[in-house]
C-alpha cells in the first residue's frame, strides 16, 4: 500500500508534472529524509529535472510493452492506492467547492482506507 505523504488539489488547467514539483517540495519539507521517488513515463521530463536538482534518485516505471505482460510493483502500489480512494464516496463525486477541503477529504480518506487494512 502506497503511503500519501503530502496531498495537492489544483485546477485542471495546471498540467500535474508542474504541480507535481510543488507536491514534492512540500513532502520534502515534512519528511526531510526522503531519497527517491518514482513516477510513471509522464513525469519524464519537467518533473525528473526538478526532483534531480533536489539531491533524489528517480525510478521511471516505463509503460508495458504491446507484446508481452510485465508485473511493475511500484507502479502497481500507486494504482492501487488510487483505486481504495475511489471506493470513497465522497471523493466519487465533486463535492467538494474549496481545493483546501477536498485535499483533506483526500487525507481522511487515506487514513480510513489504512485504519480498514489493520
Amino acid at each position: 500500500m502506497g503511503h500519501l505523504l503530502a496531498v495537492t488539489v489544483h485546477a485542471a488547467n495546471i498540467h500535474d508534472t508542474v504541480v507535481g514539483v510543488d507536491v514534492l517540495k512540500k513532502a520534502l519539507g515534512i519528511h526531510s529524509s526522503i531519497k527517491g521517488v518514482c513516477a510513471d513515463a509522464g513525469y519524464r521530463k519537467t518533473f525528473e529535472l526538478a526532483a534531480v536538482r533536489l539531491g533524489l534518485s528517480v525510478d521511471i516505471s516505463e509503460r508495458i510493452k504491446p507484446d508481452g505482460w510485465e508485473v511493475l510493483p511500484k507502479r502497481w502500489r500507486i494504482e492501487r492506492t488510487f483505486a481504495w480512494m475511489n471506493g470513497s464516496r465522497r471523493l466519487s463525486k465533486d463535492y467538494e467547492i474549496r481545493s483546501a477541503s477536498a485535499a483533506a477529504m483526500v487525507m481522511i480518506s487515506h487514513i480510513s482506507t489504512i485504519i480498514k487494512r489493520f
